[in-house]
């Protein structure tokens, strides 16, 4: 029966009728993707034209610190936005905020109002649609129903969402025509505590911007005509996913349950061709990923690219770079988007890190960076960066923030999930360094050492220069010179300079990006502050530093932040020994990188920061642990369910069919060694695989009792997940040795292939 439904699944997904999708025409052709770009999204744009000027100029001034909003713009705004909103079909509205368990929340509240008059003694209820300022302002979610890790308890419920002013409202389209008017906000509880991702975030961003623009006026001349006046943080995030036929992931309660298989072995063919990566996208997966461009273009979010990634059915799109705020509204819209988008063309999305054993995991790459108000990138090393004095700066303090906290941005990618990826020959190790590659290197020995740059040492002969890089003659008289970056790429790299931006490649594909940001906007702001101390100290009276100053504070930061620069493989085991040399610690479990964030120089970096409270850190710390304990125990239950009701029935029933077909060969004469000969090898499998699927079993028992929630993580960690392993390996050579029409589970074959 249960191979019957495979079957089924199969030809279903073959001979399914494409879903049909027409986008948007003018004059016969398709639209452009700019002229629907933003088209669901409440604007400034948006603002200006439904708000009454002075309104619009106040709010504005708000979204520059210089005052907070007053109940008059608030009232204006939310009338604006429901008129708006309600010519787009809109009929409800709700506060959309970011809890701690790496999702999205929204609950849903109608524009209907219900109106009351007397008349002639009796009540005259009329329906009208309103939305008042206070409730575009804040709503009350249920504070102790979502993590807080002790924070909050049940009897202590009250918490609220605060619109968050820097990220535009936008509509998403709901069901029978209708639509839901979608405010970007902050969780906070009763007290003010953060109980969600966006409100440390919104902090960690305030505070690296104001001290990052305090060094830029220590360095400016102060009679700069374009004298910044705005720094702040940007960030583009890779997201990577698999697409896998939705029938047949039904199927498979594992991935229904956990997100990833817990059962199943490699086909033959896999990736090790490597001609998965960059190929031709398949034709459904192609309609699918068009279809969700489209609906993300609508809401403003720039998707850039879309490609195969490495492993079979593993895709990848990625956004043009935003302000970091606004990037993380969008990667969690893009990842929402490509859920109910994959849904309508009969597919499922996976954003587990590590959905499938032995090909390629998943991460979501966040390339960041710091900006100016004047278009300047602070880590564009431009041609000489030698003399881009401000960029070093900016390029040592993120070293050094690296240096000091790079346990801490470990702790910031840690999870359950990701810890099936991390240091396993396709992603980062366990061990934060930095990649700057052979010219960048050359640039900061040179400053330090006070000599010219050598060019040629660096790898580069610089015969043509470009700004950013070389020209490369490819000696084909009928192709032209390309352009060459400074940097070359090094993916073995946790956190690589990439042209003019850091690539914090360690990040796991389903989680938010707001913490791992987070805790890089924090260390950074530090070391800026670190920074700026010396700078004042140097230059004393003076209103900024002088050239000498200035490469006075950067070769000291140059020395300091030598140990954390790595150019080689960091795959291999001689950087193991020599990151233990340099005292960089390489952290490969999660439970041992939770602790990290308690480590007394990273609490007291974050509470001076002002990023975290106490309360807040210690909430962190129990919230990461406790969902570390419970993703195990969850994924153990799964498998126990699954060996004991689907694989150890399989295997019954081919131990059957054997023993009665050498029943029957002896009847009629003939040799029964092969049937005999399997069946004496597979009784040995499943009788381990019993033995060990009931000790599991016995295991999870006992942990129920364990209240520690610290004690059950490191159980799990050191107990479990090897047990888990371990029937796994019985539970796959049972796969490849039943018979096919005997095995109920959809295979890695079935998987990859059907989509």
């Amino acid at each position: 029966m249960a191979h019957q439904a495979r079957i089924n699944t199969v030809v279903e997904s073959l001979t399914q009728a494409p879903r049909s999708v027409v986008f948007p025409q003018k004059n016969g052709q398709v639209q452009p993707i700019s002229e629907i770009f933003g088209q669901n999204v409440f604007s400034l744009k948006e603002m200006a034209k439904y708000l009454p000027k002075p309104v619009y100029k106040t709010f504005v001034s708000s979204l520059k610190g210089k005052h907070r909003m007053d109940k008059v713009t608030a009232d204006a705004i939310a009338h604006a936005v429901k008129v708006w909103a309600i010519e787009r079909s809109a009929t409800h509205f709700t506060h959309w905020f970011q809890p701690l368990n790496d999702s999205t929340a929204e609950k849903h509240d109608s524009f209907l109002t219900l109106k009351s008059t007397f008349i002639d003694g009796a009540e005259q209820v009329t329906a009208i649609d309103t939305f008042s300022g206070s409730q575009l302002l804040q709503s009350e979610p249920d504070a102790s129903s979502f993590p807080s890790g002790g924070m909050r308890t049940t009897f202590e419920a009250r918490g609220y969402t605060v619109w968050d002013t820097k990220s535009p409202m936008f509509i998403q389209e709901g069901p029978h025509g209708t639509s839901i008017l979608y405010i970007p906000s902050v969780f906070i509880s009763y007290n003010g505590e953060a109980l969600d991702e966006k409100s440390v975030l919104l902090r960690s961003s305030e505070v690296l911007e104001k001290v990052a623009l305090e060094v830029l006026q220590a360095i400016e001349p102060k009679d700069a005509d374009n004298r910044t006046e705005l720094v702040y943080t940007t960030l583009g995030t890779e997201q990577e996913y698999f697409l896998i036929d939705r029938s047949l992931y039904t199927l498979r309660p594992d991935l229904k349950i956990t997100g990833r298989t817990l059962l199943g072995g490699l086909p033959p063919r896999h990736q090790q061709l490597e001609d998965h990566y960059f190929g031709k996208i398949p034709t459904r997966v192609l309609s699918a990923i068009s279809e969700c461009e489209y609906e993300l273009a609508k809401l403003g979010v720039p998707i850039k690219t879309r490609h195969n990634e490495v492993a079979p059915a593993q895709f990848e799109v990625a956004p043009i770079f935003e302000e970091a705020l606004l990037a993380v509204d969008h990667n969690l819209l893009t990842m929402d988007v490509l859920h109910r988008v994959a849904h309508r063309h009969k597919l499922k999305v996976l954003f587990h890190e590590k959905p499938f054993r032995g090909v390629n995991g998943s991460g979501k790459h966040c390339n960041w960076s710091m900006s100016t108000d004047k278009g300047t990138n602070l880590l564009d090393p431009s041609s000489t960066p030698e003399t881009n004095y401000p960029f070093l700066i900016f390029l040592v303090a993120t070293l050094k923030a690296v240096l000091d906290h790079g346990d801490l941005l470990r702790a910031g990618i840690a999870s359950a999930s990701n810890d099936h990826r991390l240091g396993a020959h396709e992603a980062p190790p366990g061990i934060i360094s930095a990649f700057l590659g052979s010219q960048l290197n050359e640039v900061l020995n040179a400053v330090e050492e006070g000599r010219p740059v050598n060019h040629q040492a660096a790898g580069l002969e610089l015969q043509h220069v470009r700004v950013k890089g070389t020209v490369l003659d490819l000696k084909v008289s009928n192709l032209p010179p390309i352009a060459r970056d400074l940097t070359d790429r090094n993916r073995t790299s946790p956190f690589a300079f990439t042209g003019n931006k850091f690539e914090f490649r360690a990040v796991g594909s389903k989680q938010s990006p707001s913490f791992p940001v987070t805790l890089l906007n924090s260390a950074v702001a530090k070391t800026l502050t670190e920074i700026l101390a010396d700078l004042n100290e140097i230059k004393g009276d003076k209103p900024v530093a002088s050239v000498e100053e200035q490469l006075t504070i950067i070769r000291k930061y140059i020395k300091m932040t030598k140990d954390i620069r790595f150019e080689g493989d960091n795959y291999s085991d001689a950087w193991v020994q020599e990151a233990a040399k340099r005292g960089l610690p390489n952290i490969t479990k999660s439970i041992d990188a939770f602790a990290r964030i308690l480590r007394p120089e990273n609490a007291a970096m974050l509470k001076e920061m002002g990023v975290f409270s106490d309360a807040e850190l210690n909430s962190r710390y129990h919230i990461l642990t406790e969902k570390y304990a419970k993703d195990i125990t969850i994924e153990a239950q799964t498998l126990i369910t699954m060996v004991i009701q689907q694989v150890l029935p399989a295997a019954y029933n081919y131990r059957h069919d054997l023993a009665e077909a050498a029943s029957f060969m002896k009847t009629v004469g003939v040799e029964a060694s092969p049937e005999i000969d399997l069946l004496n090898e597979l009784t040995p499998i499943v009788s381990n695989l019993q033995k060990d699927v009931t000790a599991l079993k016995y295991l999870m028992v006992e942990l129920i009792k364990v209240e520690d929630i610290v004690l059950l993580a490191e159980r799990c960690c050191n107990e479990v997940v090897p047990k888990m392993e371990q029937i796994r390996e019985y539970a796959d050579k049972l796969e490849r040795n039943v018979a096919d029409k005997l095995w109920p589970l959809p295979k890695y074959t079935e998987l990859f292939l059907n989509i």
